[in-house]
Order: structure tokens, then sequence, then C-alpha cells
């Protein structure tokens, strides 16, 4: 699958510092380097193209591409990996309710999502996957698994037998009430008569009446949710790897079921080093979702003439990390503060800029920390145009300085 074009990023002068990552399944901040001769690895799970990217899907991208420009200012390559989920039943629901072909649907959103990512400078992934092309890599990994008694059949489904992975529950730290609750809630069948445990993930759906199938050894159908990632993140990143990211509604089931599919082939070896988790967006009063109708899109905002700069710049005011309520104001503020910026880098001349790249760098390897970075260059702005006294213009080359910084590790084009 196509991904979108990379901008283009500029070098710095220093590295910055070893990166350092709150890990959902320790909770503990761990320095992320990459394993010897190897690019720092990182999956993050995408999209369900059936509607457009809003706010939420934005932060979580931006917010983890900060991570790969961490790493790549650190001195490291990165292999990034993103998976697009273009077939699975939200998707085949919303193409039968608007009366639409759901390869169109999927097509059509994907492409959307690629246009936005752009427009966000998010930089691309090296490996773009779609759920429908890895059902050859999904395939041989259940075959994998049938051949340790890791899966087994229900009619014409496969299911995998969670206590095949001595790990399961470490990722997400859950109790059994907990797992039951959300694993009912986010796509499970808990209740399904025959499986051996009632947290037993579907690794293929047997054929259904109307619904997109492909052959295999265990009869037509199309691959579960979770082992799609699985089978994608160890053909591309290997049966370990550095970083698994996504949104915080993620962690169970999708990242702890996708940890156990791999883990159960790998005893003994975790799957990714460290998960690390984005916060909700909330918009009137709700988490952002589109069972909740409660949406801002990317591509609304962009299409009303906001400077896609200032919608990276709203989102980089909250830490990843972070649960927040999106507001217009928050909005109009970013729309502010870049001109702000802008009118103070066209000066040429500012305030010391050293002191502020350390510090951006310092920050964003600390936890992705991007308010702390910001915070960094809005007080170099106010030296520099003398919002709170008298302007300080004593470097000359500072706004080259600041101009390669803010882009090069926030991804904010000046």
């Amino acid at each position: 699958m196509l991904s979108w074009s990379a901008p283009q990023v500029p070098g710095l002068a220093i590295v910055a510092p070893p990166v350092r990552l709150h890990d959902t399944a320790t909770g503990e901040r761990i320095v992320v380097e990459p394993d010897e001769g190897q690019p720092a690895r990182l999956y993050v799970c995408g999209i369900t193209p059936y509607d457009a990217t809003h706010l939420g899907h934005a932060a979580t991208y931006v917010g983890y591409d900060l991570l790969n420009r961490a790493w790549r200012n650190a001195g490291h390559e990165v292999t990034y990996v993103q998976n697009v989920t273009d077939v699975d039943d939200p998707l085949l629901e919303r193409a039968a309710k608007v009366k639409i072909d759901w390869v169109e649907l999927a097509e059509r959103e994907t492409e959307l999502f690629r246009q936005d990512m752009h427009a966000l400078r998010v930089l691309p992934p090296a490996d773009y996957i779609g759920a429908v092309e890895s059902i050859p890599l999904v395939v041989e990994m259940i075959q994998d698994l049938e051949a340790v008694g890791a899966v087994y059949r229900v009619g014409e489904d496969v299911y995998y037998d969670v206590t095949a992975d001595p790990a399961f529950g470490k990722e997400s730290g859950y109790d059994r009430d907990t797992m039951l609750e959300l694993f009912g809630e986010r796509g499970g069948d808990p209740d399904t008569p025959g499986k051996r445990d009632p947290l037993d993930p579907v690794v293929w759906r047997g054929e259904r009446e109307g619904e997109p199938s492909w052959p295999s050894p265990f009869g037509p159908g199309r691959p579960g949710w979770h082992i799609e990632c699985a089978a994608i993140a160890r053909r591309y990143l290997g049966a370990a790897f550095d970083v698994q990211a996504g949104g915080s509604d993620l962690i169970f089931p999708h990242h702890e079921m996708g940890a156990g599919h791999a883990q159960a082939l790998t005893p003994g070896t975790p799957f990714a080093k460290v998960y690390s988790h984005s916060g909700m967006v909330g918009y009137d009063g709700e988490k952002m979702s589109k069972s909740r109708g409660n949406l801002v899109f990317v591509s609304a905002l962009r299409n009303s003439d906001i400077d896609p700069m200032a919608i990276r710049l709203a989102l980089l005011r909250h830490h990843v990390r972070s649960d927040w309520e999106w507001t217009d104001d928050q909005l109009f503020d970013a729309v502010d503060s870049l001109a702000q910026w802008r009118k103070a880098v066209a000066l040429g001349a500012g305030a010391p800029a050293e002191p502020v790249v350390t510090e951006v760098l310092a920050a964003l390897a600390d936890d992705l920390d991007a308010p702390r970075a910001l915070a960094a260059v809005d007080a170099w702005v106010a030296a520099t145009l003398g919002t709170d006294g008298l302007a300080d213009t004593s470097d000359p080359d500072a706004a080259v300085s600041i101009i390669a910084v803010v882009d090069s590790a926030l991804g904010v084009a000046l």
C-alpha cells in the first residue's frame, strides 16, 4: 500500500540525547535505544478507514512522529511501520449503511488520511501495510500458532488460546474482570459458546454470507483484528522490536492480544521493549469517537483555510500521554502563536538560540514532552520580540537555528 510523501527535514548541528519513554507495561520510564547494528523500530497501529481522520487520530500520529524525529536527531536510523485495517466489521457496517462498496470506502478514507498526514508533516512509515495485503502473513502466523497448539477451532472460526502465552496480562496489568469488560466493549466476543476461555480472540473469522472472504487452509474467511498487527509487525520489524504505540484504548485487548500471539511463538521474548500509549481527546465533554459523533476532522479544518501547522501546534500543546479536551479557542491560540513565531524568525537576529535548541531536544527525549519544548520556543519568541520588555537580538543567526530545530524536532514549518 502506498504511503504519503515525506517532508524535507533539516539536519541539526548537535546530537539529541537518548530517548526515554514511559512504558505502559512497567509504569517506568525506559531509555529506548536500538539494538546494536539495528535501526530503531517503531510500530504504530493505524486507522480502520471508515470515516475521516479526526483530531484524536491526529494527536496519536503527531505524538509518535515526535518519537521518530527524536530518534533521528539522536543519530539513529528508524524503521517505522503502520497498518491500515482495510477490512473489518466497522468498515463493512459503515459501507452497508451508506450503500457504498467497502473497498471503495476504504480506499477513499485511506487517501484522505494520507493527505491529512502529509499536511501535518508526519514522517511517513517505511512500510504502510493493509490488512488485505497482509492476509498471507496472517495465514502463515496462524499455521505457526497451530503448530505449537496455540489455536483451535469453533465451528468455522479459529481462536487463539490466551493461556498459550505465560506473560498474558503483563502488558496491560489489568485484572480479569476489567479484561472481560473491555473485551466485550472493544470488539471481542466473550459469550461465544465453545471457546476455551471467554477472552480468547478470533484469529480467522470463517466466511459469512454477504461478507468478503479469502481462501485459507482453515477454510474461506478473513483475519481477526489483533493478529493482523502482530503478523505485520513480525514480518517488517522482527520477533522483538523497540516500541509498540497507539491510543490508550488499544492497551487491551488489541496490544495485549497482539503481544500474546507473537510471544506464544517466541516464549520469554517480549514482543516490544516498550508499550507507549497516547491519551484520549475529548470534545463536548466526551471522548472523541465515531460512535458518539462528536468529531472534529482534520480535513474539515484544512478546508476552512486553517494552516495545518496551527493544527499541529495545537496538538503539541498537550503531552502525547495526556487525556484532554479540544476547544476552538485552542486552535485560535495556536494560530496566534504560529504568527508570533513566524514574526520572530523573520527578524533573522534574536535572543540566543543555543539554549533553546538544547532544551527542545532534551524535552522531546524526555518522554516526548512537547509542551516543555514549546515553552522554550515561546520564551525565545517573547525575548526576541520584546514582549516582556526590551527586544533581544544579540544572536545574529538565531532564526536559522530556531527554524531548524522547530522543524526537525517538532515538525512545525515556519
